[in-house]
């Protein structure tokens, strides 16, 4: 059995696996005079899961579990290519790997359940996020998250500037008439009226062919929020024409090459981040409410209860808060114990992932975030 890098979350093997079940943290490096340590930091946790292992599994499943993570271990051209950090689920079956984007805490642990808050946390809207850059000319993707952004390479045999996407269908105006520069990012052209209707056509036909393909390309595949970057003006005319369901009502209105990448990130990020707030400011409020009316708790016996029957639609939890333990998911008892034995984990992980399993939303946030002080709030679908 080899590990495998998988993108998707929540993957089936979250839900489907039986322990013993080994979960991994770590954050990594994308510069090559800082990844040298990772797979040293790598190795130092798999002596922990070995530890843990050690207390109760058989040799043949301990063999099974740990041959995939051994490889990963020893993988130099993984540990060259590593993004932000990483999160390794392995059980008797299988081993998946995800690369994150983001930067995660240090943490190992075998349990009977799959840990998974961290990887919630990760994935959750919007800590990644993809931008547009474009003009009349051409445009860029770029992928990033709170930390930073990376330029996506665009395959170089893909038409990127107006004259190669339309070709022959190019208008003789454009090509024809005088024009003379604007603003960084735009051209200004002089002429006859109709010599700015037949540009105008050629830019929404342009703009109609970038559309199409980063949605089909990039928005569709990685359903990451799709920030445009560009001058006001062509804000109006691309969302006229646009079809992408992922592209966010607010952008950047400047042009991308107008700004260097601190710029552009910390532009970005400040997108990002209002509509995060406002997220998590709407769903505190509409907690208050459910639990004013009966829909909602705070107490743990409550929402394990809840969740176990199926009842709960919105979980949130506090990022840093353990209850050491596990939920039986056949008789939804909690239990608490040590977790440092292969059998226990945390009772809130365990929560967030019996919501996930019932097609409930998990939201992970800071402590000063959480509207109660038990480290969970739930909304009810119904009482």
């Amino acid at each position: 059995m080899k590990y495998e890098i998988v993108s998707h979350f929540p993957n089936d093997v979250i839900f489907k696996e039986s322990g013993p079940l080994v979960s991994i943290y770590q954050p990594t490096h994308r510069r090559s005079s800082e990844n040298k340590q990772d797979p040293i930091v790598f190795k130092n946790l798999l002596r922990k899961i070995e530890a843990s292992l050690a207390q109760e599994a058989s040799g043949d499943s301990s063999e099974a579990l740990l041959k995939p993570l051994y490889e990963l271990r020893d993988d130099s051209d993984f540990w060259m290519h590593a993004h932000d950090g990483i999160a390794v689920f392995a059980s008797k079956n299988r081993c998946v790997v995800y690369l994150l984007q983001t930067q995660v805490k240090e943490y190992a642990v075998v349990a009977e359940r799959f840990h998974i808050k961290p990887l919630i946390r990760a994935f959750q809207f919007p800590g990644n996020y993809q931008l547009l850059g474009l003009s009349r000319e051409s445009f860029c993707v770029y992928q990033g998250n709170r930390y930073g952004l990376e330029e996506v390479l665009i395959p170089p045999e893909t038409p990127r500037t107006m004259k190669e996407v339309l070709g022959s269908e190019l208008s003789a105006p454009y090509l024809s008439h005088g024009s003379y520069g604007g603003a960084r990012g735009t051209t200004m052209y002089h002429g006859h009226g109709d010599v700015k209707a037949e540009i105008d056509k050629d830019t929404e036909k342009y703009f109609r062919y970038v559309d199409a393909f980063v949605f089909d390309n990039y928005s569709k595949k990685s359903k990451l929020p799709l920030i445009l970057v560009a001058l006001k003006e062509y804000h109006t005319d691309f969302r006229k024409i646009s079809n992408n369901s992922f592209l966010f009502e607010k952008g950047i209105h400047k042009a991308v090459d107008a700004m260097d990448s601190d710029e552009l990130l910390d532009r970005a990020r400040a997108i990002i981040e209002a509509i995060h707030a406002d997220r998590v400011s709407k769903t505190a409020t509409s907690y208050a409410k459910a639990e004013a009316e009966g829909m909602g708790s705070a107490d743990r016996v409550r929402v394990v209860r809840a969740a176990f029957e199926g009842r709960v639609e919105t979980l949130l939890i506090e990022a840093d808060r353990v209850v050491p333990g596990k939920i039986d998911f056949e008789t939804g008892k909690m239990q608490t114990g040590d977790m440092d034995h292969p059998q226990f984990d945390d009772i809130l992980d365990d929560l967030a992932e019996l919501v996930l399993s019932g097609n409930g939303t998990v939201l992970v946030l800071d402590k000063e975030a959480m509207p109660s002080d038990t480290g969970i709030a739930a909304i009810y679908r119904y009482k």
